[in-house]
């Protein structure tokens, strides 16, 4: 997508000065990081973990010639199951910031990929794939939203819901047709978000406009709360171009609400910095973690919720220097989460793992890996399974593109810290 203003802010960051924190631990004999074998081959990338407390799914891409490739599998008590290859085309939409969804519910998966519509760059579609595990069978290559534009759709998320579906959040370009060369003209209209609940038999219903103008190319993010709440995290836009963190949340009494700001960081860009939200939920407790650049600054920030997302405390800064951001987050428990993000050290790029409470108290942060700044190594992943986080990202410092894959226990970093 159009990124090169990240790359500019990025390049206003690298004066700033550093700061101060917990120790930086490298992967040194005390590290608690382990490395391990993920299942994908060469040209993959776009790594996507979910967890369900027992078992990880993990998809990616693969790239052969013009052919991408969606696969998937399944890593539970040790051991990944056979590789599986949902579908495939040489008609993809395939970006380093935009990747495919993977989600699991009581044995249906739900998967997304990006399709073209039209010949023009930012013209494509959101297909999804879904197995439902009553019938054992896959319906796939299912078109999200019925618009019928030819206009840039992507950047789901994906969350299961009740015990047979999934909730599905994206942004929908249907109003931006008209002109659509940067990021600071997308048409005669703007992105905006929408969600909606998909069905194990592959239906689609509930479709709804969540925010009818927001950024134009950063991830959202969504969570499911007590009493079936759902929430949505995104990177909203003002009309006098401030691009913060805001949350819309549906319940049964009062059906959406209206976009809230979330740590009102008051980030004036002209431009979307294709860095959006991380976010998640335990039981009445709802964590985000985001990327701010205000004041020529990058930072990493996490704030928290104990009343379902509809109050929150301060933000608390976790990155230790010029954070490039890219971050995920998982909740460890009601008051602490795990979060991930990218940032310079020295001459390197790494991948950076942190906890952090409610209260502030931190432990870490660790360096997961060294990795590259550029737009190929995408965006790193953690999830947590048990006792365990499980984290995955792309070494595009090879010949040819390669997911990495490492583990941590949380036993083994608490008594580091």
């Amino acid at each position: 997508m159009r990124i090169f203003l990240l790359l500019a802010v990025l390049t206003f960051f690298g004066c700033k000065d550093a700061v101060t924190n917990e120790a930086d631990h490298n992967l040194t004999e005390k590290s608690p990081v382990t490395l391990l074998k993920f299942p994908s081959t060469v040209n993959s990338a776009l790594p996507r973990l979910f967890s369900n407390g027992t078992d990880l799914y993990a998809s990616w891409v693969t790239k052969n010639d013009t052919i991408s490739t969606l696969n998937y599998a399944v890593y539970s008590k040790g051991f990944w199951s056979p590789v599986e290859e949902i579908n495939s085309g040489n008609d993809w939409f395939v970006n380093w910031a935009d990747f495919p969804q993977i989600a699991e519910n009581n044995g249906n998966i739900l998967s997304s990929y990006l399709q073209k519509s039209a010949t023009g760059t930012y013209t494509y579609d959101i297909r999804l794939n879904v197995y439902n595990d009553s019938t054992k069978t896959w319906k796939k290559g299912i078109l999200l939203h019925q618009d019928g534009t030819q206009s840039e759709h992507g950047f789901v998320s994906v969350k299961p819901y009740h015990e047979n579906s999934f909730f599905v959040s994206w942004l929908d370009g249907r109003n931006t047709t008209g002109g659509h060369d940067s990021h600071t003209e997308h048409g005669a209209g703007a992105m905006s978000l929408r969600g909606a609940i998909v069905f194990a038999d592959g239906t689609i219903d509930y479709e709804t406009l969540l925010d009818n103008r927001v950024c134009d190319c950063c991830n959202t993010a969504a969570a499911v709360g007590e009493n079936d709440a759902i929430m949505v995290a995104y990177r909203d836009r003002s009309e006098d171009e401030i691009r913060d963190i805001s949350l819309v949340k549906w319940e049964h009494e009062t059906n959406w609400s209206n976009p809230k700001t979330i740590g009102s960081d008051r980030w004036n860009i002209k431009g979307c910095p294709v860095n959006g939200p991380a976010m998640d939920s335990f039981n009445e407790s709802v964590a985000i973690a985001w990327f701010t650049g205000v004041n020529d600054e990058g930072k990493v920030q996490v704030i928290f919720s104990e009343d379902g997302g509809n109050n929150f405390g301060n933000p608390i800064r976790v990155d230790t220097y010029n954070a490039t951001g890219r971050v995920d987050l998982v909740m460890l428990n009601s008051s602490e989460v795990a979060v991930l993000w990218m940032e310079p050290k020295g001459s390197e790029e790494v991948i950076q793992l942190l906890l952090v409470d409610s209260n502030g108290s931190k432990k870490g942060p660790i360096t997961i890996s060294s990795t590259s700044p550029e737009r190929a190594s995408g965006f790193p992943q953690v999830e947590l399974v048990g006792s365990t986080l499980f984290i995955a990202w792309t070494n595009s410092g090879l010949e040819t593109s390669q997911i990495e894959m490492a583990s941590v226990s949380l036993k083994d970093l608490n008594e580091l810290f």
